[in-house]
């Protein structure tokens, strides 16, 4: 005779799995948002550093953010976190909206 799986049981462990899935998934999605506001925090003090940088260089604070990345103390790609928010300066503080 041979042994396997009843169509109950595996019913059961399919269930089960779904279960686990559908408690795990929501969880994973809040730490990536959390992740991507914690990447953009720092991306954030990278750039007030580089305004810092380009104060002593230049003897006057940035106008824009393309002044950085024209001095080349930040990239283009530091101008947008990965959130999809954008990295813009006021006064000589960056932000991102």
């Amino acid at each position: 005779m041979k042994r396997g799986f009843t169509l109950l049981e595996m019913i059961i462990v399919v269930s089960v799995l779904s279960i686990l899935f559908l408690l795990t998934v929501p969880n994973i999605q809040k730490v990536m948002e959390i992740v991507d506001e914690k990447g953009c925090d720092a991306l954030v003090k990278v750039v007030d550093s580089a305004v810092l940088q380009y104060k002593l260089d230049y003897g006057e604070y940035p106008l824009g953010i393309q002044d950085l990345v024209n001095a080349g103390l930040i990239s283009e790609k530091q101008t947008e976190c990965s959130n999809g928010k954008q990295v813009f300066l006021d006064e000589g503080k960056a932000y991102a909206q």
